[in-house]
């Protein structure tokens, strides 16, 4: 106990020095910008290699042009309006099949991941599903749905429901049985363990499905929509490469991957909001 209060009396003005810095606008702002330097450097220079390397031929401009003119091509089609009404159509086909996912997925997981006969039930089933291209169901989604919006969103519903389903499975699985012979021997009951150990200790490898499901939508996405649409990103890409419309088709990929950089953003800002106990456990 003394040792411990030596250490604090000695390690109280170097808390507080670090305080008055962190403290301090002008290096909060300077640790930020190296974060963001040590993190997006790499994307910096690729943008910087590409632009030089199409400029003086090193690569064909024909087939990658430099990315001024990707930048260029972008600005015009939001400004003339195609790219801005095909991301707000491809938006709502790819959330509303997530949103989808998350609503069967995240219920369905919890129970199978407690309830071990609705598991030894529906885990053939699900192993079955899983192994089944989503791609080679599109045709059998196509003749029961048609061409309309129903078979495309149903495409990428399908192929997004198995992260999340597989992921929360496994964090309930995961959690410590320790933490849950504690909850009973003080007297919690069934639902205040669910609430206040299952879930929570769960959520992390719920996430991961979550990010890992945000990108199978947005690659069913592009799929579906060079399959069998007149409307969409992924129609756009396919479009503009029929047309040798090359600046717009690496503006369209852009934008996809853009959409892909800010759906993972939104989820680890929700994750670290939702989760703090995991990130101070680490």
């Amino acid at each position: 106990m003394a040792i411990d209060t030596h250490q604090e009396l000695v390690l109280k003005p170097y808390r507080t020095a670090n305080r008055g810095l962190n403290a301090n606008p002008a290096n909060r702002l300077l640790k930020a910008a190296r974060h963001a330097g040590a993190r997006y450097g790499s994307l910096v220079v690729l943008a910087v290699l590409w632009q030089v390397a199409a400029t003086v031929g090193w690569i064909n401009p024909a087939v990658i042009p430099p990315l001024d003119r990707v930048l260029d091509a972008l600005w015009r089609g939001f400004a003339s309006g195609p790219l801005l009404r095909d991301l707000t159509i491809s938006l709502q086909r790819a959330g509303i099949a997530f949103v989808a996912a998350v609503a069967l997925g995240i219920p369905l997981g919890l129970l199978m991941g407690q309830i071990r006969v609705i598991e030894r039930v529906l885990d053939p089933i699900l192993q079955l599903f899983r192994q089944t291209s989503a791609l080679a169901l599109y045709p059998v989604f196509i003749l029961m749905l048609g061409l309309g919006e129903a078979s495309k969103v149903f495409v990428i519903f399908w192929a997004t429901l198995f992260p999340i389903l597989l992921a929360t499975i496994g964090g309930v699985k995961q959690v410590d049985v320790k933490l849950i012979e504690m909850a009973r021997v003080y007297g919690a009951n069934r639902l205040n363990i669910f609430k206040s150990v299952v879930l929570p200790a769960s959520l992390p490898q719920i996430f991961v499905g979550l990010r890992l499901s945000a990108t199978t939508a947005l690659l069913l996405l592009i799929a579906a929509e060079m399959i069998g649409a007149n409307s969409g990103i992924g129609f756009q890409v396919m479009n503009a490469q029929y047309n040798f419309q090359i600046p717009l088709m690496f503006a369209a990929i852009l934008l996809l991957a853009a959409l892909g950089l800010t759906a993972n953003f939104i989820l680890e800002l929700l994750q670290k909001r939702l989760c703090r106990w995991a990130t101070l456990k680490a």
